[in-house]
């Protein structure tokens, strides 16, 4: 992500960045998340492995309710690296995530989902099959800079 805005950051994402929490949340977090989602995968306690995510989440919690966002007032790269892992621990058990008291986390999470941003990079489309015409997505290449 990063690398991407480097080259093209329209919303200064870059500005918002906490590199300390996003690696947390790939190193901790992430783990935690995969166990809890794939306990079959790793001969995992998945209500361990939940109730150590819900620690990270009890943080977010707290970060959010500083400024609205992970990085500050306006949705950064910290929120954009982080939120889709949120949404994948929300997923597995929803009733469970649904009951749990994030006042601050919940609206975020709720915010980033139904963002225009969100909806259009998370567009829903069939999978292809060789009668069909192939999906080309245009945008910025190598040969573009």
């Amino acid at each position: 992500m990063r690398w991407a805005l480097r080259i093209r950051d329209p919303e200064d994402w870059l500005a918002r960045d906490d590199p300390a929490l996003i690696a947390a949340n790939y190193e901790v977090f992430k783990h935690h998340l995969d166990r809890y989602k794939y306990p079959d995968r790793y001969g995992s306690d998945p209500t361990r492995h939940r109730d150590l995510g819900f620690e990270f989440l009890q943080d977010l919690e707290m970060r959010i309710g500083v400024a609205g966002q992970l990085g500050g007032t306006k949705a950064g790269l910290t929120d954009a690296a982080i939120m889709p892992f949120v949404r994948q621990f929300a997923g597995v058990d929803r009733a469970w995530f649904d009951d749990l008291s994030l006042p601050r986390l919940k609206p975020w999470l709720a915010d980033h989902l139904a963002s225009n941003l969100f909806g259009r990079i998370m567009h829903k489309v069939s999978p292809w099959s060789p009668d069909e015409t192939a999906i080309v997505i245009e945008g910025l290449t190598n040969a573009d800079r």
